[in-house]
């Protein structure tokens, strides 16, 4: 059952509620978020109440350098010492942002379900059965619940819009290369971006403006739609985020054809970057085996075909820039074609596991990280099980205030992305009559 009950946004809280706000945002982490297994560790740490974020209590996933806790990386121990704070953890410290914690994620961020076999799964704050997706499982599980207003992740293959999609909130994968990796872990460099979550478009866009100042008032004037896209998805998603594009009143031209060669290439650069990302991890035991495994088959994919697969990105780029937007400001297209699978479909270990359904997850995802492109996951509705559905909206290099702009309009309609989950409905229930 989905609950009426909503979050606030940071961003509509008056300045003399969010002291309150924040203390609240605390002592869900520490319940909540640990019940969820959302939770790597609590940070008790101050902010700059003169910054534009005032206090905004976020998280991040537990690849950044926070320079409080060593991160885990999603491993059963810490793989790299103690370090100072990562550029974006700076850069939102100086912005007045509130870090109070870190986030859970799949091992090495190389898995799309949140499936973790070394620290456990975090559970999807809907219904525990269905995962959270990954790799960014913890942040976008912990906005969702009201443990963090937002939260940081990364994605390389869609390990933002995924848990987005998953979990039912917001999520930005801006243009590659605008957000600062130093102190991030990398697992492929040619495709790694620091991304955002938020239950609201509202929220990103308080923070996306504190790290890059008032953006010029954007405008769409049109978009196209991945009709092939909308044919290979599920009869439910494809509904929901066809009715959802409606409501955005854009003129929508469908378009034929998928990026199929980027798809094909993002997987192969992958691969071969992740094994040398990690080469010195083929043997740690820290490491899951069987990831470890996987990782070195990247090392089969020698340097110059890796070089020239990177190097066909700009051209790939280009293409899809002119041949499917053409004279349109965005794409619309689902986040996933299939509804939020069950735990049990995309775990190896279980007799149900689906090795298609993994592949499906980051089917629409993938490509876009290839294209180095910016793109914006949001909730628009519930399936016929309760679980929130995404819809992805894919822009040109640094478009991103066009993006928030967009989901803001939307969601100034709508009340998806504040609904309060119903597995944690009880949990905020009981809180004493303190408000959302």
């Amino acid at each position: 059952m989905v609950a009426s009950a909503r979050f606030p946004d940071w961003s509509s809280l008056p300045a003399g509620e969010r002291e309150a706000a924040i203390g609240r945002a605390r002592l869900r982490l520490k319940t909540i978020g640990r019940k969820l297994n959302a939770t790597a560790q609590e940070i008790d740490n101050g902010f700059d109440p003169a910054g534009p974020l005032a206090g905004l209590p976020y998280v991040a996933k537990d690849m950044i350098a926070t320079g409080v806790t060593p991160p885990s990386c999603g491993c059963a121990a810490p793989l790299e010492p103690l370090g100072k704070p990562a550029a974006i953890i700076e850069r939102l410290r100086r912005a007045g942002g509130c870090l109070i914690g870190t986030a859970e994620m799949t091992e090495l961020a190389y898995e799309p379900s949140g499936i973790n076999s070394v620290r456990g799964n975090v559970l999807n704050p809907w219904n525990k059965d269905f995962v959270p997706g990954g790799s960014s499982s913890g942040s976008a599980a912990l906005v969702a619940s009201g443990c963090a207003f937002a939260a940081l992740g990364s994605d390389t293959g869609g390990s933002v819009r995924i848990p987005a999609h998953c979990c039912g909130v917001t999520g930005l994968k801006p243009t590659w290369g605008v957000l600062p990796l130093d102190g991030a872990m990398p697992l492929s460099p040619s495709l790694d971006t620091i991304g955002i979550f938020a239950r609201g478009a509202a929220d990103l866009a308080m923070v996306w403006t504190a790290l890059f100042g008032e953006a010029a008032a954007p405008s769409a004037h049109s978009a196209i739609v991945l009709e092939d896209a909308f044919g290979e998805s599920d009869a439910e998603v494809t509904q929901l985020c066809r009715d959802a594009i409606a409501r955005f009143g854009l003129p929508v031209a469908g378009r034929g054809g998928f990026p199929k060669e980027a798809d094909e290439r993002v997987l192969l650069v992958m691969q071969g970057e992740a094994a040398r990302a990690h080469r010195n991890r083929l043997d740690d035991v820290r490491v899951d085996a069987t990831l470890r495994k996987r990782l070195a088959k990247g090392l089969s994919i020698d340097d110059d075909a890796l070089a020239q697969l990177v190097a066909g990105r700009e051209a790939a780029r280009q293409h899809f820039l002119e041949t499917f937007l053409g004279e349109a400001a965005v794409a619309f297209m689902p986040v996933m074609p299939i509804r939020t699978p069950r735990v049990a479909e995309t775990d190896p270990t279980s007799p149900d596991f689906k090795a298609r359904t993994l592949y499906a997850m980051s089917r629409f995802t993938r490509f876009v990280n290839y294209l180095g492109l910016p793109a914006l996951a949001l909730p628009v509705g519930f399936d016929s099980r309760g679980m929130p559905v995404g819809l992805q909206i894919v822009g040109r290099p640094d478009s991103e205030p066009l993006l928030i702009a967009l989901a803001t309009s939307f969601q100034m309609k709508t009340d998806w992305h504040g609904r309060i989950p119903a597995a944690i409905a009880s949990d905020i229930a009981a809180e004493k009559g303190l408000a959302a």
